[in-house]
């Protein structure tokens, strides 16, 4: 059985681990108390930044060190629709936090308050989407508010089959999908 290399599991299980975090902190923002929502949507923001960039590079990793090759017993169907998951997965998990940069970028308070990374440095906002007419601004920002959190639940869907299939894999198939990506 191969495995995939040590820091393509470490990437793996940090991305996965801050992408259950903010998808969990993006859905109960409404639930904090109002005086600490602020801090909760620019920890939601650092976060996403933060698993731009480690997306980026796990992707930057996979051209490096290729994962390890599928088991030679999965057929080829089951082949093609794991590696359609996966590109859905790094598609996804880029799209998300741009639309989120985008969204945040519309917001029209955006010009009086800055996005800080974990309160460290301020992070730019795009620029070409600040300088819209505020009228269309604020049309864009429902939009891509409204993509961002499709595209997070699309995630989710995925992940969950992504689970179920590893979890199929090990419990009926009795193959060691699991421990190809643990240590």
């Amino acid at each position: 059985m191969q495995r995939y290399s040590m820091p393509a599991v470490i990437l793996h299980w940090l991305t996965a681990s801050l992408i259950i975090g903010n998808l969990t902190l993006g859905l109960l923002t409404e639930s904090f108390p109002e005086a600490q929502i602020r801090s909760v949507i620019d920890t939601h923001k650092s976060l996403g930044i933060t698993i731009l960039g480690l997306v980026l590079l796990r992707i930057l990793w996979r051209f490096m060190r290729p994962p390890p090759p599928l088991p030679a017993q999965y057929g080829s169907l089951e082949k093609r629709m794991a590696y359609l998951a996966h590109a859905a997965l790094y598609l996804l998990m880029i799209a998300i936090p741009l639309s989120g940069w985008m969204h945040d970028s519309a917001w029209k308070a955006a010009a009086e308050i800055p996005m800080r990374w974990f309160g460290l440095f301020q992070w730019p906002r795009i620029g070409w989407i600040m300088q819209v007419e505020p009228v269309l601004k604020e049309r864009l920002h429902a939009l891509l508010g409204t993509i961002h959190e499709g595209l997070a639940y699309a995630l989710v869907a995925l992940v969950l089959l992504h689970v179920a299939a590893v979890l199929k894999h090990e419990w009926i198939d009795k193959e060691p999908e699991f421990r190809r990506m643990w240590r």
